[in-house]
């Protein structure tokens, strides 16, 4: 028995310290504000050696596999928590949520969505089929729910962009496994335009270009932008009512 707590004890350390290696290298991104940080600045602010690191990451390439990984398990979860918090009827509603809690999660969380969606970090190549790549499907398979959902409940109407291109067209045909519904073409289309649209206004949000915008002017152009997107990817968004009301 006493062995036994021994194994656990050492391995709730190594825990506590694959966590701290993990938060130290966030911290020291934002504070250098690059992505591209090194084993000796993160073992500096730690207080140890670098050799020591290589105890808990093989390398500067599993650690970062290792954040991207947690930052796209992390998005996943702050948007299917936000889609959650919607009644399953209210499909507009729970695109609109997940919209939010997606462009929350930027802000809160910049070093992680810097890793995820910034500029490569130099020398660094995910494989084509490693922990990142399921992670990220992981998270954006989030967003394709809430449409698959309401095709399959006839719920989506026809997006307003009907004309797909071949090569969009196979590249459906292609995700459908991986997506668990095949998506129309002109469907799948849509789903991509909202992603695309989505991230183009936190991306600019994120680097400062809105800045110049008061923050509830910027929450009110998000939510009609997203609403924008929405009802031209035929999801049945309410019209709006007269003002004040």
């Amino acid at each position: 028995m006493t062995a036994v707590r021994t194994s656990a004890r050492r391995e709730r350390v190594r825990a506590a310290t694959i966590v701290e290696i993990k938060q130290t290298a966030l911290a020291l991104m934002h504070e250098q504000g690059t992505t591209n940080v090194t084993f000796t600045d993160i073992a500096r602010a730690m207080g140890v050696t670098p050799p020591a690191l290589y105890r808990y990451f093989a390398d500067h390439h599993e650690l970062l596999t290792a954040l991207i990984t947690d930052g796209y398990d992390d998005l996943g979860r702050a948007v299917a928590q936000a889609r959650d918090a919607v009644p399953g009827d209210d499909l507009a509603g729970q695109w609109l949520a997940a919209a939010e809690g997606y462009r929350h999660w930027a802000r809160r969380e910049p070093q992680q969505f810097a890793l995820i969606f910034g500029l490569p970090v130099p020398g660094y190549v995910a494989t084509q089929e490693g922990p990142t790549t399921e992670a990220a499907r992981r998270a954006m398979g989030q967003l394709a729910a809430i449409f698959g959902e309401a095709m399959r409940g006839g719920r989506l109407g026809p997006p307003r962009v009907r004309d797909v291109h071949p090569a969009i067209e196979a590249c459906a045909a292609v995700k459908a496994e991986e997506l668990g519904a095949a998506f129309p073409p002109d469907t799948f289309q849509a789903m991509l335009h909202c992603w695309a649209s989505l991230h183009g206004f936190i991306v600019l949000e994120a680097y400062g270009h809105f800045d110049w915008m008061e923050p509830e002017a910027r929450d009110a152009l998000f939510a009609s932008h997203a609403t924008l997107a929405a009802e031209a990817a035929g999801f049945p968004v309410p019209a709006a009512g007269p003002a004040g009301m």
